[in-house]
């Protein structure tokens, strides 16, 4: 996997999922342990950060750290990018400079563009169509609860966004069947649709959309939900709102999942809209697990594909 970039898990093998998770977990049990990984040592990692994170940015950052090299925070005031430069032109000349750039920003047009004219690694840290490096660690946290995920089913509550379109290609890529749960108005892009079907075929897994929340989590295993209005659409906060009652992941909508199934949310979360406090706290959550894998999941995207 040297030197590729990671835009979209579609655009990685089944093998190549499992190798990123086989060295995540060799990390995670290593920074556990305190033995030292210096996997990219002397390396040093760009991150263009064109919206705003917590979570991206320390996991990234940290992550580099701790593999023995070092993380520029670049936001789009620090780039000329933000005053109109192209951006083959930035992406040449980072490239001259840095061993990999880590991109969160709105358009994944941009990001495309940014990779096409690299000469080096180019990661997905968020777009407003895809948050690849989220759903590799969504599916990582549900292999480490559940042993396998092969067979097992994942249910998405809620808005067709980035989250839901990541979560699909992942989950075709490792045989797990997804059943996303959305208001008729807010389904998934319809081309990852057919992307995570084909996949699927290929894995032995299914795709359902449906518009019940309770139909979609009948049999799950994962329970996964996320905020109703994404970054940058702030001011569709109360149509959303009404659009989306009904689609709250509540004790009573966990009861129809299997007994041990566990929930997750990729944060922030708006406890009382998506999810309520008592399932974010309850015994089922791994939210904070999953949040903590963020590190690890991406440090090993990143020793594979900057790595010597």
């Amino acid at each position: 996997m040297k030197g590729k970039d990671l835009l979209s898990v579609n655009d990685l093998s089944a093998a190549e999922v499992y190798r990123i998770f086989a060295l995540a977990r060799e990390l995670k049990a290593k920074q556990k342990r305190g033995e030292e990984h210096y996997l990219l040592k002397g390396k040093t990692l760009g991150m263009i950060f064109q919206k705003a994170s917590t979570r991206t940015r320390v996991s990234f950052e940290a992550g580099m750290w701790q593999l023995g090299g070092s993380a520029l925070f670049l936001s789009a005031n620090d780039l000329q990018i933000g005053r109109g430069e192209p951006v083959k032109d930035t992406a040449r000349v980072l490239s001259r400079y840095l061993d990999g750039i880590m991109i969160r920003t709105f358009s994944h047009a941009e990001v495309e563009e940014l990779a096409r004219w690299a000469d080096i690694p180019v990661i997905n840290g968020l777009t407003d169509y895809l948050h690849p490096c989220q759903a590799l660690t969504d599916i990582f946290t549900a292999v480490e609860h559940k042993g396998t995920v092969k067979g097992r089913k994942l249910a998405y509550i809620g808005d067709g966004n980035n989250m839901v379109n990541a979560l699909l290609h992942t989950c075709a890529k490792v045989g797990m069947d997804i059943a996303v749960a959305t208001p008729p108005a807010y389904a998934p892009d319809p081309q990852v649709v057919l992307e995570a079907k084909a996949a699927a075929a290929e894995h032995g897994s299914e795709v359902t959309l449906v518009n019940d929340p309770k139909a979609a989590v009948a049999e799950a295993d994962v329970l996964y939900t996320d905020v109703w209005a994404s970054m940058g659409q702030e001011a569709e906060q109360a149509v959303r709102r009404k659009a989306f009652a009904g689609y709250c992941v509540d004790e009573a909508l966990l009861k129809l999942a299997k007994p041990d199934a566990i929930v997750m949310h990729c944060l922030p979360a708006h406890r009382g809209e998506e999810i309520t406090d008592a399932v974010m706290e309850g015994p089922q959550s791994a939210i904070f697990d999953e949040a903590e894998n963020r590190l690890h999941v991406q440090k090993a995207i990143m020793a594979l594909l900057m790595g010597n």
